[in-house]
Order: structure tokens, then C-alpha cells, then sequence
């Protein structure tokens, strides 16, 4: 197979790539590096297993390019990766988010591609939904301008597979948490401790409660879901079996980093942002259905991620 990644060089798409190496596949990667690192594939454009197309998914003549290397299988990662940053710059997620994911399904038309999987998220369900979310609950109604993009991202694939006869799957992600990580809670505590070890501020009153996948469960969850599915739409939520709260994330963090110290300050509220969804848990019975299981609940893919994101740091340094 070769296969597209759009975001390739970023924390999921770098490990999609390892995966779809050890493999044998051939691997083209769309990235304007702006949040992705070429040092995180940098073995594979060295080894020649994967040819990197520095461009953006906003323009359509970047996209068409890269699309136009004989592709069988798109992989569309790339998206905004700062869920708050779209309450500031109110556009982001349209530009990065919706219009995007049309200039890539536009582009699969043009050049023939037919298969595409495409990394949406829990937040398309919004708040107030049955916990755990099953994929069949609906309306989803999300609060946030990420979760909007999402489900519009969502709405094109699905429109584009009955207009147009592509195939399609459609992974609702949990919080995925891991090595490499370029931004998320975890990340954002281990900074803050590096900054300052005598406290650490936790946005929000703690309850906020989530479940947490491990990237590499995330990336195998996907091969597996798509190798063992044959639909011409999929849909699936992928996550852990159970949550952990931000106050024990805080916890988990300041064990690792060894500030034991660190006093814990939250800022209060239910919430740590305007759009956060302060409890969310996905039910994950269609990928179990499918003979995939996670490595890693959430409390162990924390502790995993803090020690890998921990070393990193002390490697940069």
C-alpha cells in the first residue's frame, strides 16, 4: 500500500508511520511543520521509506501535489492541534478543520484515491451525552469550535462516500496521550513543574474527568479496526476502559518528576476552558468487538506518557 498521512510528523502521525514501515508500506507525508517535527521521522526519510511533502492542507495545490504520488490509502491527522486556540482565533478550525478536510476529500476525487480514515474526536458529542458515548448517540451537538470542525470533517467524508463512492473510517479519539506529545495537560504540568517545582496550576476545580489512550494503542487500534472492517463507512470510538480525573493527572506528574513539594493550585470552575467538556468516557465495545484491546488503561498511559514526555525534555536540554 501507499498510503497519504496528513500530519505525518506530528505525535500520532509519527507513530502511524512507524507502524505502517515495520509493515512495508510506502509512506508520503503532508506537513507544514508547524506543530509536527521532522526529527520525530527523520529515520525514515533518511532510510527512504518515506518521502515528505512539506506543504499545507489549506491549499488545495499543496494537497493535490502530495495526492498525486500514486496514493492508495489517505490517513487525515492533521488538524488544529490547540482545542483553545480557536476561542481566540475564531476561524482556525474552520480553515484548519473543515476546510481542509474538503480540499483533502476534493483532492482524493480529482486523482482517483478511494479510501480514507480520518481522526475525528470524542468532543463531537458534546456535553451532556450518555457516559460511556456510544457511537450511535445523537444529535451530536458539540460545544467547542474544534468539536464543530470535527463533526463538519465528519459530514463531508460521509457525503463524499455516498456521493462519490469512496470508503471510510471514522475514529472518534479519546484524550490520547503519549511519547512525542507536543502539547495537552500532561505536557503542560511537566513544563510548568520545570519552570516552577514549588506549585503547580491546575486549570479548573480537578473533577474534570476523561479517559486516556496510549498513542501506540491508538495507532494499532486503527490498522486493526480497518484491516477487520470493510463497510463503506466505519465508524468507531477508540479510548481505554476506564478515566482519570485532572486532579490525579496532577498527582501522577509531580510522583514522576519527583517535585513532591509542588504545592497543587487550582483555578476553580467545572471546567478548564470555555468548551471543555468536563467528563467524557467513550464506549469502546465495537473496537473490542473487532479483536482489539488496549495495552494501557488510563492511569498507566498517564505514568507512561509523563516518563516518556520527562526523558524527552532531558534529552532537548
Amino acid at each position: 500500500m501507499r498510503a497519504l498521512v496528513t500530519g505525518g510528523a506530528g505525535f500520532i502521525g509519527s507513530h502511524l508511520i512507524d507502524r505502517l514501515v515495520a509493515r512495508g508500506d510506502e509512506v508520503v507525508v503532508l506537513d507544514n511543520l508547524s506543530s509536527g517535527h521532522r526529527s520525530f521521522i527523520a529515520e525514515h526519510l533518511e532510510a527512504g521509506n518515506v518521502e515528505l511533502v512539506e506543504g499545507d492542507i489549506c491549499s488545495m495545490d499543496d494537497v493535490s501535489t502530495a495526492m498525486g504520488k500514486g496514493i492508495d490509502t489517505v490517513f487525515h491527522l492533521a488538524a488544529n492541534p490547540d482545542i483553545r486556540l480557536g476561542t481566540r482565533i475564531t476561524d482556525t478550525d474552520l480553515k484548519q478543520g473543515t476546510i481542509a478536510t474538503y480540499n483533502i476529500l476534493e483532492a482524493m476525487r480529482v486523482a482517483g484515491v478511494q479510501r480514507i480514515a480520518f481522526a475525528s474526536s470524542s468532543v463531537v458529542y458534546g456535553e451532556g451525552a450518555p457516559l460511556p458515548t456510544p457511537e450511535t448517540h445523537g444529535p451530536c451537538m458539540p460545544i467547542s469550535l474544534y468539536g464543530a470542525s470535527k463533526q463538519a470533517g465528519e459530514g463531508l467524508i460521509s457525503s463524499w462516500v455516498g456521493t462519490f463512492g469512496l470508503q471510510a473510517w471514522i475514529f472518534r479519539f479519546a484524550n490520547v496521550v503519549g511519547a512525542r506529545g507536543t502539547h495537552g495537560v500532561i505536557f503542560d504540568f511537566i513544563h510548568k513543574l520545570k519552570n516552577d517545582p514549588s506549585r503547580l496550576e491546575v486549570l479548573g476545580n480537578g473533577l474534570q474527568e476523561k479517559s486516556y489512550m496510549e498513542v501506540g494503542d491508538c495507532v494499532d487500534a486503527i490498522l486493526h479496526y480497518m484491516q477487520h472492517t470493510n463497510e463503506p463507512l466505519n465508524l468507531c470510538n477508540l479510548g481505554s476502559h476506564d478515566t482519570a480525573s485532572v486532579r490525579r493527572i496532577a498527582e501522577i506528574v509531580v510522583d514522576v518528576t519527583g517535585c513532591h513539594d509542588a504545592v497543587i493550585e487550582y483555578t476553580g470552575g467545572d471546567r478548564g476552558w470555555a468548551g471543555d467538556i468536563p467528563k467524557a468516557r467513550l464506549a469502546i465495545e465495537r473496537m473490542l468487538e473487532s479483536g482489539f484491546d488496549v495495552r494501557m488503561n488510563s492511569e498507566a498511559a498517564i505514568r507512561h506518557t509523563a516518563e516518556c514526555l520527562l526523558e524527552e525534555i532531558g534529552l532537548e536540554e
